[in-house]
């Protein structure tokens, strides 16, 4: 079975969430990766056989979304040539991780495809927003990534295609402990408002991982790193509490470890206004924005004995079992029956 796998690169989720899946989906057949976006932090650890710059978000250093990058990085011309020449019509399956290009090409080809991810859980009404939606937020979410299958990955099984996040390997072997520290990850923020930021709290030592530093330093107790997928494992499993965007694989570990969380979605990013209606649901601190009342928020969210948590169900390995059931005819090659396969 040959199968094509897309994967977003804006951000680091997207990437982390791929190398856990492809040994599973490499248990299938041969697994080509098409790597479209310019601006993640982290490597993919496998063979990339298609590459683009594809549609990618920038930051500014406010923690807000930098539209003026946007658009000069938009290239119609070069998207539309790698809409006709992406051979999307040569697999038996087409896996797209909200990858715009790859969406436009199954759809000029009339080629299916699954859309499988975080972003495919918005498809449902269902999932929780926030309490004035956006219109333009909403049409992405619905149209950015088109597939004729989705299947979605969220907080909680808010519907019957939407199933447990995929948590890293090293994060489910791993005892949680407590050493003290505040593991920092926002990347939307530049290192000098995170140390004006933080530079109150001297009482608290803070592990900053951040998209500007090429190597580790430290500004009286902060601790900054670049952004490492080990290292900020080891940050995240030891942790007192994490303060990160409301992105979606970051929280999710945070609930999974039982870690104290606060969650502040990039300004002008409906799909993390979206996340942090939901983490709110669940009990988690959330923020529209860091302004005057942070230094109050911060010190009666870092001494609550509360640690919010979830249960998922569905193990990695069960997730691509069942998208591989719904959305190929390989039923019978399953081992285990398709509801059965869940955390032991």
């Amino acid at each position: 079975m040959k199968i094509f796998y897309a994967i977003q690169a804006t951000g680091n989720g997207h990437i982390s969430r791929a190398m856990e899946l492809l040994p599973y989906l490499q248990k299938f057949g041969t697994v080509d990766i098409f790597l479209s976006g310019a601006n993640s932090t982290l490597s993919l650890n496998a063979p990339i056989k298609y590459r683009s710059k594809g549609l990618s978000l920038f930051y500014t250093c406010d923690g807000s979304l930098d539209y003026w990058k946007i658009v000069k990085n938009i290239s119609p011309y070069r998207i539309m040539k790698e809409v006709r020449d992406l051979p999307v019509e040569k697999y038996d399956l087409v896996i797209n991780d909200f990858e715009c290009i790859t969406s436009l090409a199954c759809a000029r080809k009339k080629v299916p495809s699954v859309n499988f991810g975080h972003q495919a859980s918005f498809v449902s009404d269902k999932t929780p927003r926030p309490d004035k939606p956006s219109k333009a937020g909403e049409w992405i979410l619905q149209n950015y990534a088109r597939a004729t299958n989705y299947i979605g990955l969220h907080f909680e099984s808010y519907d019957d295609f939407i199933f447990s996040p995929v948590i890293k390997e090293e994060i489910l072997q791993a005892e949680a402990t407590n050493k003290g520290h505040i593991t920092v990850y926002l990347p939307s923020y530049c290192d000098k408002q995170l140390i004006e930021l933080l530079k109150p709290f001297k009482d608290h030592r803070f592990e900053v991982f951040s998209r500007q530093a090429v190597k580790p330093y430290t500004v009286d107790h902060m601790n900054f790193r670049p952004v490492d997928s080990k290292d900020f494992n080891r940050s995240l499993i030891s942790c007192h509490g994490i303060v990160c965007g409301a992105g979606f694989e970051t929280p999710a570990e945070a609930l999974y470890l039982k870690k104290k969380m606060i969650a502040i979605p990039i300004k002008g990013q409906y799909e993390q206004q979206c996340n942090a209606a939901a983490l709110k649901k669940i009990g988690i601190t959330t923020l529209d924005k860091i302004d005057d009342d942070f230094t109050d928020t911060f010190n009666n969210w870092v001494n609550d004995p509360k640690t919010p948590s979830v249960q998922y169900r569905y193990s990695t390995e069960a997730i691509i079992n069942i998208l591989m059931y719904r959305c190929t005819e390989l039923k019978s090659r399953l081992d285990i029956p398709y509801p059965e396969l869940i955390f032991n």
